[in-house]
């Protein structure tokens, strides 16, 4: 069984992308690297393979190094956070006088790991199937054209409806999932109540044209 944080709830070993570290903690993608970027996390960040990663509590860390960067001065920051990967099991950390209760952040992020968990279960590629662009398990459904439809305000309803292979579960993943694995390549444009076959062209008469005056 993984040694997991008490307070956090991850993994020592477990590591995150930079992607997958701002999708889960909200954070955007550019300040995830300037944090790394400043040492704010120290070893809980690291490269492989030419690309970073943050490991165990780093997640927590980088909720504290965002949340109080106009609070405390990179120093200051950077100790609580060292204190955090220290103590990974306490429940707050403390620079005199700032005491910072990191129950409620490790909550966010932790729920937020287990949706993107989840989500990942649910989602294959094939390079066989459409160019190996993720779908749903068993199906040739794009993940990502699932999460724009919900983006340009289709419902999980109607989606269900022209997708009647999906959950509403899969539906719901969607947009966690491609957050954290951004869409490559040209964008498709799709419309749930778009069918093969049909088309967008209507007929009209000149005798229904309103007159020129």
């Amino acid at each position: 069984m993984a040694e997991t944080f008490v307070a956090t709830g991850l993994a020592k070993k477990e590591s995150w992308s930079a992607n997958e570290a701002s999708c889960v903690t909200g954070i955007p993608l550019k300040q995830v690297h300037r944090i790394i970027d400043a040492g704010l996390l120290g070893d809980a960040a690291e490269s492989r393979n030419g690309a970073r990663v943050v490991l165990g509590a780093g997640l927590i860390g980088l909720k504290l190094a965002y949340q109080l960067g106009t609070v405390l001065t990179p120093e200051g920051r950077r100790r609580l956070i060292r204190r955090l990967l220290d103590e990974p099991a306490a429940e707050a950390v403390y620079d005199e006088p700032l005491s910072v209760d990191l129950r409620v952040m490790a909550e966010t992020v932790f729920h937020r790991v287990s949706l993107l968990a989840e989500a990942k279960r649910m989602v294959e590629t094939d390079d066989n199937v459409l160019g190996g662009a993720p779908c749903f398990k068993g199906t040739r459904i794009p993940v990502h054209d699932i999460a724009a439809m919900l983006a340009n305000g289709d419902s999980i309803a109607a989606l269900q409806a022209a997708y009647p292979r999906l959950t509403e579960a899969q539906i719901s993943a969607a947009p966690i999932y491609t957050e954290a694995y951004p869409r490559r390549g040209r964008r498709r444009n799709v419309s749930p109540s778009r069918r093969p076959g049909q088309r967008s062209s209507f007929v009209i008469h000149f005798d229904d044209l309103p007159p020129v005056s």
